[in-house]
């Protein structure tokens, strides 16, 4: 969809409240799926494939956040 086909709020400050907003729930989305996954036996490589990130990338910013929530993640073989 272009640019100019999404309705924006007339005011800048709007329109970047709403970005902001949507990145967190962006992140919260994938803080969920990525656990989901993991929890399912996905590996590190798998679910960054699905995001289209690097296996360090998604270790990077998920695993301390998993291992506290006590998601026991594989291991690389």
């Amino acid at each position: 969809m272009p640019a100019e086909d999404i309705p924006a709020p007339q005011e800048p400050a709007d329109a970047l409240a709403a970005v902001a907003a949507l990145r967190r729930l962006a992140d919260r989305l994938e803080d969920s799926a990525v656990e989901q996954a993991m929890r399912a036996g996905w590996s590190w490589p798998q679910v960054a494939e699905a995001l289209g990130v690097t296996r360090q990338a998604v270790h990077k910013k998920h695993a301390k956040r998993l291992i506290a929530a006590g998601v026991t993640l594989r291991r690389r073989h």
